[in-house]
């Protein structure tokens, strides 16, 4: 198995069947000299995500607008209202009281695209689970890791 095709299994299995089809064609993929390990993903020189540790994927907001093509990846995605836009496009934090909707597929700590007008503004780590953002109030769903202003998606080398 080469490492395009684990790095699709890998967005299949976090982000549901049939995501990895959205993937680019000619990505490039940078190993770690260390461990031989997969680092970074780049298409056209933005980055496209980095894999974890943890063998989850830290996706950025670049790459989750090109799955968003896919029905299934929106149901990891949570949308936001207009007065939370401008503060989460600078990086900071999804409140629940913010969240006009949230799909069925968020999970505690997940990687979390954030909508705003069916545009990929941010990406964040979530707090709470899809069953619980709408319950709250008050208080933090989404930890905010990457965001269209506060970094424009380029590799700096």
């Amino acid at each position: 198995m080469n490492q395009v095709e684990k790095l699709r299994l890998t967005l299949d299995a976090l982000f549901g069947n049939g995501v990895s089809k959205h993937l680019p064609k000619d990505i490039e993929i940078i190993f770690s000299r260390k461990t031989g390990r997969i680092r970074t993903v780049t298409y056209q020189g933005k980055l496209l995500c980095t894999l974890r540790i943890d063998g989850g994927l830290a996706i950025s907001p670049y790459f989750a607008q090109i799955l968003l093509k896919s029905k299934k990846f929106k149901e990891n995605c949570l949308e936001i209202n207009d007065a939370a836009a401008p503060f989460i496009e600078e990086g900071k934090s999804v409140f629940c009281k913010h969240v006009v909707w949230c799909g069925k597929n968020i999970r505690i700590a997940s990687d979390t695209p954030i909508l705003y007008k069916d545009k990929v503004i941010a990406v964040g780590k979530a707090v709470l689970s899809s069953e619980m953002i709408p319950d709250f109030n008050r208080g933090m769903a989404i930890r905010v890791r990457d965001s269209i202003k506060s970094r424009s998606g380029e590799i700096s080398s």
